[in-house]
């Protein structure tokens, strides 16, 4: 049988620029969005009128008009072609290309809630030396640059009611994009909330504090269908944007930690092994922390760090070296 060796493509390093603080920014922006989209009528649906408002404006199909016999059938149709189906059908498409192209960069960089995921996972990892309470193993006890830390018990003080101070934030915010925020921050405020706007709320903050402490990840990972779908458009383009590994260089991955663990595996909010193949990282949120973690463990490497966001001929390049590897390892165990 004759074997092929595929060339991989060498992965260039994207240096030590300050990604993670511009991903902050980013998600402290699309954060701040969430939570006054309602407040400035920027995005909300309205129950008390029957109509949602767009950018400060109300947005009507004109059902009320069609039922009350103003309009004819074919003026509700065209209301319902241009003003329902082609906004969502056109956003969706611009959505799925950019996911297409870069993945589930959304996730990463703007969901409001991977950033409570994020912010649990530093918190619950002070306390417990584990980012879940489902992972099985403790942290490496060093931090990407090489400094020795460990857990501190005491966090736990401010893990649980971390998440329940956002989820009850949660709560509020998603009433304000059902009922008018004026009501329901000034009946919050004044302590005068409906017994229905009670229940909506105390309801969510319950079912949210569980999430955030114990399903974090099982969400984003399993029951998100946001995230689902950048996926499978990710996954259908083997050109997009990947962490690509350099496979060459591997044995400098030995020495990445004192204890020989992984940086790159210890740095990932959702739990994956960044240098694995793309189904393997079907998951990932390109928040490039496994990137920005190599940098550092590797920061007195001429060559640089071993991974490094590639694409296009690079990306194809760094999927078909798993494939030459895997032939090149069969061979040996034949020979």
């Amino acid at each position: 049988m004759t074997y092929r060796s595929i060339p991989i493509t060498p992965v260039a390093s994207l240096g030590r620029k300050p990604t993670q603080r511009r991903r902050a920014l980013w998600q402290a922006g699309f954060l701040t969005l969430f939570i006054f989209a309602p407040i400035f009528d920027l995005l909300r649906f309205d129950l008390t009128t029957g109509h949602a408002w767009l950018l400060g404006f109300e947005w009507r199909l004109g059902l009320d008009a069609f039922f009350a016999g103003e309009i004819g059938a074919l003026e509700m149709a065209g209301n319902l072609v241009f003003r329902l189906f082609l906004p969502l059908l056109g956003g969706g498409a611009l959505f799925l290309y950019a996911a297409w192209k870069w993945g589930r960069l959304y996730c990463g960089w703007l969901c409001p809630h991977f950033s409570v995921v994020e912010t649990i996972n530093r918190v619950m990892t002070r306390a417990s030396g584990k980012p879940s309470v489902w992972e099985r193993d403790t942290l490496p006890p060093w931090k990407p640059d090489g400094r020795p830390w460990k857990p501190d018990p005491r966090w736990w003080g401010v893990v649980v009611p971390a998440a329940i101070a956002f989820a009850f934030i949660w709560a509020v915010v998603l009433l304000t994009y059902l009922l008018p925020p004026t009501e329901i921050y000034g009946n919050l405020f004044g302590g005068d909330l409906t017994r229905n706007q009670t229940i909506f709320i105390t309801a969510a903050t319950i079912v949210l504090s569980a999430e955030f402490l114990f399903a974090r990840h099982l969400f984003c990972r399993y029951a998100c269908a946001v995230g689902l779908f950048q996926s499978l458009a990710w996954m259908g383009n083997r050109g997009a944007m990947v962490v690509g590994f350099a496979r060459k260089r591997a044995a400098s991955c030995a020495t990445c930690l004192p204890d020989r663990s992984s940086a790159c595996e210890a740095a990932c909010p959702m739990r994956l092994a960044p240098r694995n193949i793309k189904r393997h990282m079907f998951t990932c949120t390109q928040c490039g922390q496994c990137i920005d973690a190599c940098s550092q463990t590797q920061a007195d490497n001429p060559d640089g760090p071993l991974l490094a966001w590639v694409s296009d001929e690079a990306a194809r390049q760094n999927e078909a070296g798993f494939r030459s590897g895997a032939l090149s390892r069969r061979r040996e165990e034949q020979a």
